[in-house]
């Protein structure tokens, strides 16, 4: 059989050939970045079997390439994707799917509690909703429909009959602080106990870190009194063997300091030290204003990211066998936060709480 005759490309303009060069450096689609390299290679007189050889792919497909593009220029390089088979499955019943995921299981007689995908897949059989379904099939519909497997969670309502004046009373210093005033978040930490704490860390697979299990608290427990500065977002904080009025009377004091010539404006929670007698003639006498949040309402405190930041970074994952050890850990994270912080500005923007008929009303 003879050789067969070379065939290469057409006379490349220099626009094409820039074109060409563009693509064969960014394109993202393996496909065209192919294609473009095969016309490039027979533009450079590079002839088809040693094209293929060096991609890896037949002569036939160098070939081909080269005529398309000859024939049809830069558009042969585009990938002609072509729609795959029909659906079995059409809209109506895709969206019963997933309108029968979110149900009970209970409300539709069978006697569970949540639905697996294989159980899913044998009631949508069993009540003819389709004729036959793979539980591939299922999870691909729930996930096209953004229906995703997620954890229950709580939630208390506020049954502060003043919820909603106390929360726009504090939304409203969060967007407007006063010009002669600093509005400061301020709360409780822990109780900070010595022990091993589960957390996550970048290992091999198969070898995750392991904390003993077993273990005395001896040491008793810590507590740490922090206050968020929203005008510069810092976090200022004492570490106390305790949490009485005293302790938080005290650190106040070192905040009054900090800030002698403006009104302080305090967003906290009801914990019975923060209402003390002697706490609120102090803070009557000093400037202070001690802004309450609603009952179970802790969430509109924008310190509590705060201190889901400093157990995720500073706890997490950790063992620490003595206090000193462990508040050097909290103080360590707080100091490089500290270096890195902004302003806070624009809490919860697009949270319903925004809206006039906020749904987190008393119960």
């Amino acid at each position: 059989m003879g050789r067969r005759p070379e065939v290469f490309v057409r006379q490349v303009s220099m626009a094409e050939g820039q074109r060409l060069q563009r693509i064969t450096r960014t394109a993202k689609d393996p496909v065209k970045l192919r294609r473009a390299i095969v016309v490039l290679m027979s533009a450079q007189g590079q002839p088809a079997p040693d094209i293929a050889h060096l991609l890896k792919v037949t002569e036939d497909y160098v070939r081909d390439v080269i005529h398309a593009f000859n024939e049809r220029g830069l558009d042969a390089l585009d990938p002609k994707w072509s729609g795959g088979a029909p659906r079995r499955i059409d809209e109506q019943t895709r969206d019963w799917i997933c309108v029968i995921a979110r149900c009970d299981p209970r409300f539709l007689g069978t006697p569970f509690s949540c639905w697996s995908l294989a159980k899913l897949r044998d009631h949508l059989i069993d009540a003819g909703y389709v004729a036959a379904i793979s539980v591939e099939t299922v999870r691909r519909v729930l996930h096209e429909r953004g229906v995703s497997w997620q954890a229950t969670k709580t939630w208390k309502a506020s049954t502060d009959p003043e919820f909603t004046s106390k929360m726009r009373r504090i939304l409203d210093l969060y967007d407007h602080p006063p010009v002669a005033g600093r509005v400061i978040c301020v709360d409780e930490f822990g109780p900070l106990n010595l022990q091993p704490r589960p957390g996550r860390a970048w290992r091999p697979k198969g070898q995750p870190t392991r904390l003993r299990a077993t273990y005395t608290r001896d040491q008793g427990v810590r507590h740490m009194i922090a206050a968020l500065d929203l005008t510069t977002g810092k976090l200022h904080y004492r570490i106390r063997d305790r949490k009485r009025w005293r302790e938080f009377l005290s650190f106040l004091k070192v905040l009054r300091r900090r800030w002698p010539d403006q009104t302080l404006y305090l967003i906290l929670d009801n914990f019975s030290p923060h209402k003390h007698p002697e706490v609120r003639a102090w803070c009557a006498a000093n400037q202070v204003e001690l802004v309450f949040l609603p009952t179970y309402a802790s969430w509109l405190n924008w310190i509590e990211a705060e201190f889901a930041a400093v157990r995720y970074f500073a706890l997490n994952g950790t063992d620490h066998r003595n206090h000193a050890e462990q508040d050097a850990a909290i103080g360590g994270y707080i100091r490089w936060r500290n270096q890195r912080a902004r302003p806070k500005t624009g809490f919860a923007i697009n949270s319903k709480i925004r809206h006039p008929d906020c749904p987190f009303k008393a119960a």
